[in-house]
């Protein structure tokens, strides 16, 4: 099973470059971020015409994502639990009934900026609601993975220009920490996982973001902030782990690129 995930940056300005891509790269699941539509304003009929499934929850003009599936959706869950008054679209959550059901999570979690303040309150909260939610999933003891826009940079390693990025939500280190936690519940950064020990040169390629300034894209000065977090029963599964870094390169593109994995499932 092919699952990937590709903050999209508005469903409606690349829809060409999203279904240039998904005939190119066929995953199995495609988890989105930033729809920036409404649930009723997101097309059904170019995914439909490819096989897709699609569940959406959308929001107007911000936030939303989104799962494809060329497999049985089961059990859609929208918004993350914890807080009633959270009206931001950044999750959603169903099971993939292929070989073995997965349970897939879309996240696109709060920039936080600027920092410190209430947008960065905000983010720690959503991220103490997301421990909480995995804590419950994990206890399931099933194939369960939490793919999408986490806006953390993990480690200096991740950023073209760790210095840059010290005082940013991104990368400060309560952001970091948090971060950890999640991992230390047992879950598996999945590009890591497969690639653990790069040289720094080829560290570069694990880039998943490139801003539109600055020539951001030709100088290669990008962020890795979109991932893939598995399940131990997920993890077992793994066998292969890349990111499609091309797609940045072409006609209108989203500032992030699709990362994906492969799972005997």
């Amino acid at each position: 099973m092919k699952i990937a995930t590709f903050n999209i940056n508005g469903i409606k300005a690349r829809l060409p470059a999203l279904l240039d891509w998904l005939d190119e790269a066929k995953p199995d699941v495609a988890v989105l971020q930033e729809l920036k539509s409404v649930d009723e304003g997101v097309p059904h009929e170019p995914f439909e015409e490819r096989g897709y499934a699609i569940e959406t929850h959308g929001q107007k003009s911000f936030n939303g994502v989104a799962i494809l599936s060329k497999l049985p959706l089961e059990d859609v869950v929208r918004g993350l639990p914890g807080d009633e008054s959270d009206e931001q679209a950044r999750w959603i959550e169903a099971t993939v009934a292929g070989e073995r059901a997965v349970r897939i999570c879309g996240l696109y979690l709060p920039n936080g900026n600027p920092a410190p303040g209430p947008k960065y309150d905000y983010k720690l909260a959503w991220l103490e609601r997301m421990e909480a939610r995995v804590k419950e999933l994990l206890a399931l003891e099933e194939p369960v993975l939490f793919a999408g826009d986490y806006n953390i940079i993990p480690q200096p390693e991740d950023a073209a220009k760790p210095q840059a990025w010290i005082d940013d939500a991104l990368f400060l280190p309560e952001t970091r920490k948090a971060w950890r936690r999640l991992l230390a519940l047992g879950l598996t950064d999945a590009l890591r996982a497969v690639h653990p020990h790069r040289p720094p040169a080829e560290r570069l390629r694990d880039f998943t973001f490139w801003d539109y300034q600055a020539g951001a894209w030709d100088r290669d000065n990008g962020i890795r902030i979109d991932h893939l977090l598995l399940s131990p029963q997920a993890a077992d599964l793994l066998e292969d782990a890349q990111i499609d870094r091309a797609i940045r390169g072409r006609v209108k593109p989203s500032d992030h690129v699709p990362v994906w994995i492969e799972l005997a499932a």
